[in-house]
């Protein structure tokens, strides 16, 4: 039985659609329910919903066999898996966004508000800027209207948040997409199982 973490929402229902297209169905999932755990034994899987940050501890803890995150939660952080494969759903990029007019005074301390304080770091530190990180975990959008931060960094999928907030993506940081993820030992023990599927989404995904 190979156990799989999906994420939660739109990203998690079109990944299903490529698990199910690589002979890994499990007609339950689809029903109109509450559970939160789907198993088909015929076809050896059994999924499980959860939050979509959530889905690389599953993995790297090995409650998870497999399982599927976007690129900026395996970036933010850094969990002990291996990555597989890039599905090439979930587009979007990470970028640093604020006030169309914004001039970045470099003799003053930047103000950075995120939910990926390490991304964040990294990128600055890669031009040695002097940042202030400010965590936020709900729309971050506002920060910079109120003046509590000077930009954002931030995933920007088609920019129409930003524009209707009068803010601009200023840079991109990176691309990011969905990736199939695999538990080390899982990976050793399960590697027959993982590997057909790796070869079948990888044939979907092109």
């Amino acid at each position: 039985m190979l156990n799989v973490a999906l994420p939660k929402g739109r990203l998690g229902e079109k990944v299903y659609d490529m698990f199910e297209r690589a002979g890994k169905g499990c007609p339950s999932i689809k029903e109109n329910n509450r559970k939160l755990i789907f198993e088909s034994a015929e076809n050896g899987v059994r999924y499980f919903w959860v939050k979509p940050s959530d889905v690389a501890i599953y993995v790297e803890r090995g409650a998870a066999d497999v399982g599927v995150a976007g690129k900026d939660i395996l970036l933010e952080y850094k969990p002990d898996i291996y990555e597989l494969l890039d599905l090439g759903v979930g587009k979007c990029r990470m970028c640093v966004a604020g006030k169309k007019d914004f001039y970045d005074d470099r003799e003053r301390v930047l103000r950075v508000a995120t939910k990926f304080p390490h991304v964040a770091r990294e990128f600055y530190a890669g031009q040695s800027r002097d940042i202030d990180i400010i965590k936020l975990n709900g729309s971050i959008e506002i920060a910079p209207i109120l003046g509590l931060s000077d930009v954002i960094v931030d995933i920007v999928e088609t920019g129409t948040t930003l524009l209707e907030n009068d803010l601009a993506p200023l840079e991109t940081i990176f691309p990011i997409s969905a990736r199939l993820i695999a538990n080390k030992v899982s990976f050793k023990f399960k590697h027959a199982e993982i590997t057909e599927l790796q070869e079948k989404l990888e044939q979907i995904a092109k």
